[in-house]
């Protein structure tokens, strides 16, 4: 049977989330339906709601889901009514990088995540009075009392956690975690860099807290960013609009560079100074992402000295495993997200659309 259900739907590139009843088909094989608790507002949702990406619209996003599972379609193994779940990206789950454990560059992300707005098979997942609209956003499309979720976009999670505090770990939080444990890997001594202190760098900087790295610097333009950067484990905090970042960050690393950054703002000219401020043999993780065809000059000779500049998606994570592992650091106390979120009702998704790009709240939750 179909699901009538509640959901947030952007009409056209740049118009306001408009909430409406839309009718999610029954569980096809390997999907699950799923009663959203918390979904997470991610700059990736607004950027596809702005028209920046061709989406089809109108359509339903939301990639930072968690809820309960109320049923399951054929061939879904691993999950069942009553579980808790927290939703992250799709893969096939069968190409090369699926297969060696690199989902995040599933040789089908693209169509399946950000821009197909459909199954893999073309057919669609949401209605409305008939008519397709865009959706398994993500696999999941979770801006909505209930989502349609496919079956590698699902991770079973701890029940005793809040699942408030633990949707954004289906992408922001992962992603900068995964910048810092799964590429850089900091050795005891190691000093890194955060560019930017939103959700992404915070979540970097916290992950970089439980490594032996030595120094830990957090770059952002509001003081009060970098304030709670500096509570959350940062040893150093720089504040670009009042220093120049190139000569302050070779001050603090007694002029020898950083081994690892973490560039998350999507500006390029802050990409280049975050290349510039590399060690020999230090690794640039780019993670901000400007719009598509945008490039960044960089100076050849200065990466000779082994220099590595990379990109990274959803923090190369393998999900089944990277997630729970995150979801018993927030548990224990170890990950505070509780610090970065703010929650609101699900009916006030433009508010907190507002105050996100307002820079009033770091990490916006919508509840149901």
């Amino acid at each position: 049977m179909t699901t009538i259900t509640r959901a947030a739907v952007v009409e056209s590139g740049g118009a306001p989330f408009t909430l409406c009843d839309v009718e999610l088909d029954a569980p096809g094989p390997g999907e699950a339906l799923v009663r959203m608790v918390a979904t997470g507002l991610c700059h990736t949702d607004l950027g596809v709601a702005s028209g920046g990406l061709p989406f089809p619209l109108p359509g339903v996003l939301g990639h930072e889901g968690a809820g309960v599972v109320e049923a399951v379609g054929p061939d879904v193994t691993g999950v069942e009514p009553g579980d808790h779940v927290v939703l992250s990206f799709a893969s096939c789950g069968s190409c090369r990088n699926c297969r060696d454990g690199h989902p995040a560059y599933c040789t089908t992300w693209l169509p399946r995540n950000l821009i197909g707005g459909r199954r893999a098979d073309g057919t669609s997942t949401i209605s409305r009075d008939g008519s397709p609209l865009g959706g398994h956003f993500f696999g999941q499309s979770s801006f909505a009392e209930r989502a349609l979720v496919d079956r590698r976009s699902l991770v079973k999670v701890d029940p005793d956690v809040r699942l408030d505090l633990i949707a954004p770990l289906g992408c922001g939080v992962q992603t900068g975690a995964g910048a810092v444990w799964n590429v850089l890997g900091p050795r005891a001594g190691s000093t890194l860099v955060v560019l930017g202190a939103g959700a992404v760098g915070l979540s970097a900087v916290m992950a970089a807290a439980l490594t032996p790295a030595a120094r830990i610097i957090a770059v952002d333009r509001f003081a009060e960013r970098l304030a709670l950067a500096k509570e959350l484990g940062a040893t150093h905090t720089v504040n670009s609009a009042e220093a120049d970042l190139g000569d302050t960050l070779a001050a603090l690393t007694d002029g020898q560079g950083a081994d690892g950054v973490v560039e998350t703002t999507g500006n390029v000219a802050v990409l280049r100074q975050g290349a510039d401020a590399l060690a020999a043999r230090g690794t640039l993780v780019v993670v901000g992402a400007p719009p598509f065809g945008t490039e960044v000059a960089l100076d050849v000779n200065g990466l000779l000295p082994g220099k590595r500049i990379t990109g990274l998606t959803l923090g190369d994570s393998e999900t089944q495993t990277f997630v729970p592992a995150l979801v018993q650091l927030v548990k224990e106390g170890r990950l505070p997200l509780d610090r970065l979120i703010s929650t609101y009702p699900f009916p006030d998704i433009d508010r907190a659309v507002r105050d996100m790009t307002e820079g009033k709240t770091i990490k916006p939750v919508l509840t149901f």
